[in-house]
């Protein structure tokens, strides 16, 4: 694992609803690899600066990769208005197609909680994008969200899945099932007595990312 990382760089990226507001952990001068990593749900205050989405660009840009953060559309400063998660995957998508058009490196993709369940649904069946991480992914994230992951059981590429032992959003025993049931290769990592948000274990969480990557991406 390379030692350094890069300048930040604010931002803006065309979007289907509008500009979308982004930061970009710049790269090693011999990047292999481009990445995004995705937020939270924006409506309960997740952002591009929550905190378990920049221990995640930490870790990704430790190796050297430029690493893209975005607020979703109608949140921070970028445009449009919340869209359940439809058209938050269209602002997935043009942020992969921004990274291609900047670096031309194969992709991988990091997401948190409602990050990864939008998020993922789009890196799976693009064929730039080489890896994928979901943290904290929202199994049962209560009211009346819910999240149809029945399509990564099509997604062939390395992934990695992190969660807490007491995450209250994504219960381990649901959460085995769903990763056991899924095409190799994969890993699931649970982080003992860290909740959703990984409140205090969010080193571990970083290393366990750092980890995989070295060993799948290295």
């Amino acid at each position: 694992m390379q030692s350094q990382s890069g300048a930040i760089r604010s931002l803006f990226i065309d979007g289907p609803a509008g500009r979308l507001e982004a930061l970009l952990n710049s790269s090693g001068e011999n990047a292999t690899h481009a990445a995004l990593v995705c937020h939270p749900h924006p409506v309960y205050g997740g952002t591009m600066h929550n905190k378990v989405v920049f221990h995640a660009m930490k870790g990704l840009n430790g190796f050297g990769f430029p690493v893209l953060r975005f607020n979703f559309r109608g949140f921070g400063l970028s445009q449009g208005e919340h869209d359940q998660g439809a058209g938050e995957a269209d602002d997935v998508q043009a942020a992969f197609d921004w990274l291609d058009r900047e670096f031309h490196l194969p992709m991988i993709f990091a997401g948190f909680s409602f990050g990864a369940a939008v998020g993922l649904r789009v890196a799976c069946p693009d064929d730039r994008v080489k890896a994928v991480i979901g943290l904290g992914i929202p199994l049962s994230p209560g009211d009346e969200r819910s999240y149809d992951l029945d399509f990564l059981h099509s997604c062939a590429k390395p992934k990695l899945f992190v969660t807490g032992s007491r995450d209250q959003y994504g219960p381990r025993a649901k959460l085995e099932a769903l990763v056991n049931g899924l095409p190799e290769p994969k890993k699931l990592v649970i982080i003992d007595s860290a909740d959703h948000f990984f409140e205090g274990r969010l080193r571990e969480m970083r290393e366990a990312i750092e980890t995989w990557v070295d060993r799948n991406l290295g």
